[in-house]
Formats: structure tokens, sequence, C-alpha cells
């Protein structure tokens, strides 16, 4: 046979609860609870309120640029929600504040992060996540690593990476794909493809009809979700957590979804955006979604919206105040996290305040020495 097909597949798109809240019954099947969507949801409202606040904080002059997670919260709690807190490990990219809170980082750390304070990044004992990642894909790296560690060690644990569709232009996704799915490496690649690459669309970044697809070339189970659907997430990311806990390698999903704000607090998406794409997806409001399903379930009403509302308005009260009122860092600090053991001439730097080592060796700073100076 001079000619044949090698290889031929498909890519499944999955939808449990649509724009309208209707929910597919039998999909739903074995999912989320109503109580755990409305536990969710009530979660969903507080980190809205966290990230309107951290908005205002930024423009207020209290802290540095900020990115908003506004309208991607569904893909971060359906996905963290369906890993094991406390045994597999998350690395995040900037817009997964909902799924890391709900591992336990203390929400105030997210501010220090983007005040400039490095004890942000400082990850409690016990929660099992690396620091928010501001360069674009070089995370996934880590993941991969972090991955092939718990398959050495015999570990049933996995890692989810979080990555947007403009990381998946980089060297640093291709290689890390290729790293996991050689090595077979428990990790699951989870993209929020919200359109955007900064101010660049999707479709000039990449000439791929979709992320999920890129998985194929590595040997991953790829799918492709509404990232504005919890019980899609969920469903999704659980399964491909299980497969990599039973042994079956790494897996790819493609959580659509928009970011409805700008890029950061440094960006106007107005320059770029189209008015009338922005409007159609505001409609899609994960939060608007949600809670007409649990309406409709009986599980919601005004009177419950506004009790959360202001138990939100009080919990991030206590967030922003816990970190403007942060004592300030110990000078020594710089020295007593940088070496495992101090060498002599740092130890004296730390204890002089004096940069005394450079002046004993002008040449470590491009000086000539005395004897040389014309």
């Amino acid at each position: 046979m001079p000619q044949r097909t090698v290889y031929q597949t498909t890519i499944e798109h999955l939808q449990i609860l649509d724009e309208d809240a209707k929910l597919d019954t039998k999909l739903a099947k074995d999912t989320l609870t109503d109580e755990e969507v409305r536990d969710l949801f009530e979660k969903m409202v507080i980190y809205r309120h966290f990230d309107e606040v951290g908005f205002k904080l930024q423009r207020s002059g209290r802290m540095g640029t900020y990115p908003q997670n506004k309208g991607q919260e569904a893909a971060a709690l359906g996905s963290g929600y369906a890993a094991k807190k406390g045994t597999d490990f998350l690395v995040p990219c900037y817009r997964e504040n909902a799924a890391l809170f709900l591992h336990g980082l203390p929400m105030h750390n997210i501010l220090l992060h983007w005040m400039g304070d490095e004890r942000g990044n400082q990850i409690p004992d016990g929660v099992h996540m690396t620091p928010l990642s501001i360069p674009i894909g070089t995370q996934m790296l880590h993941a991969a690593g972090i991955a092939w560690a718990f398959k050495i060690r015999q570990e049933p644990r996995c890692v989810i990476t979080y990555f947007g569709d403009g990381a998946t232009s980089e060297g640093d996704f291709h290689e890390a794909m290729n790293f996991a799915g050689t090595l077979q490496a428990p990790c699951v690649f989870f993209c929020q493809n919200n359109q955007w690459a900064i101010s660049v669309p999707r479709e000039s970044q990449t000439a791929s009809e979709t992320i999920a697809q890129k998985a194929l070339g590595y040997g991953m189970p790829t799918t492709q979700v509404d990232g504005n659907d919890m019980f899609a997430v969920f469903k999704a990311t659980r399964e491909a957590l299980d497969r990599a806990r039973a042994g079956g390698g790494p897996s790819f999903i493609e959580a659509v979804t928009y970011r409805l704000a700008d890029h950061t607090t440094a960006d106007d998406a107005r320059r770029y955006r189209d008015t009338e794409e922005l409007e159609a997806w505001q409609a899609k409001d994960p939060i608007i979604r949600h809670r007409k399903y649990l309406e409709s379930k009986g599980l919601w009403d005004d009177e419950k919206q506004a009790e959360t509302e202001a138990r939100a308005k009080k919990i991030v009260q206590e967030v922003v105040k816990a970190a403007e009122g942060i004592d300030k860092p110990n000078f020594e600090d710089i020295f007593d996290y940088t070496f495992a053991e101090i060498p002599e001439s740092i130890s004296r730097q730390r204890d002089t305040g004096r940069t005394s080592s450079l002046g004993q060796n002008p040449d470590q700073i491009g000086l000539q020495a005395e004897s040389q100076r014309v």
C-alpha cells in the first residue's frame, strides 16, 4: 500500500453547564454536588471582590501592577478543587488566585507579591505550590521536573501547571511538554485560553485551530472544555489527574475562557479589543452562570448574595490590613536566605553593613588597582 493514513484523531469539547445555566445531568453525574457548587460559588464571589480590591489598591497607589483574574475564576476553582489538597502540587502563572487560595495560600500573600514584598512568595509549610511565575511559560519546565520527581519517588502525587494561550508559543512550553510526554510524568498542563496574549489575539499568535491539538505532538491525551463551566473543568481535570496517578502520564486541558479585564493595570485593552467581543463574553461571566443555576435549585437568592458580599468585604478588608500592616523585613534577610552556608566575606557584609570585600579587591568591580592608575 503506497499511501495510508498513519494518524488520525478528534478533539472533544466538553460543556456541562451552558451559558443559560442548563445542566446536562448525564455528563454531570458523579461530578459536583449542588452543595459543592454553592460552596465554590461563595468562594467565587469572595475572590472576585478580592480581585476588584486589588485593582483599586493599584489605582490608589498602594500597590504595584496587578493582573486581574476577573472572568477566569471557574477555570481555577474547578481544576483546583479536582486536585488533592496537601498532596498534589500547583505550579501557577498569575491568574489562578482562586485555586491557590483553595489549596491554602494566605490571601495576603498575593497582595504582598504585587506590592513588591518578597515575603509574598514565601509559601507556608504544607502548602504545595510554587510562587507566582511572571515570565511567560517558564513555570511549565518546573512542573515537568516536579512531576518527574514524584514518579521517581513512586509517590501517588500529581502536578497541575497553569498558563495562558500565549505561553504555548514559547519555547519553554514545547520543551516541558516533550520532557513530560517522553518520561510520562504525572503532570496536567492546564491552559487558560483567555483569547489574548497581552494585546495579541489568539488567532494572530498561533496558527493552530485549537490550543488543545498542540498536545498531540507530544503523545498526550488532550481535551477542550468550557472554562467558564465548573462542572466541565472539574470533570476533565479529575479524569486527567486520576489517569496520571495511575501511571498514565501527562494530559493537556484547554479551558476556553476570557479575560474580562485588562491584561494588567499597566494595560488599556480598549486600544486593541473590540467592545462587542467584550460584551459577548461578559454575558458568559461564570458568576452569572453559576448563580442562575443555584437560583434554579432554590439554593441562592438576593438575600444570600447580599450576605456573601458583606462577608467578602469583611474578609478582604482583613486581608488588606494584614498585607499593609506587615512589619518591615529584617536587613539580614537578603543574606540569610541566599546561601545555605554563608561565606565569610558575605557574613562580614551582613554584620557591618559595608561591602568591604569589594574595596579589598577593586578588580571585582572593574576598577584598576592603585598602582595601575595614571
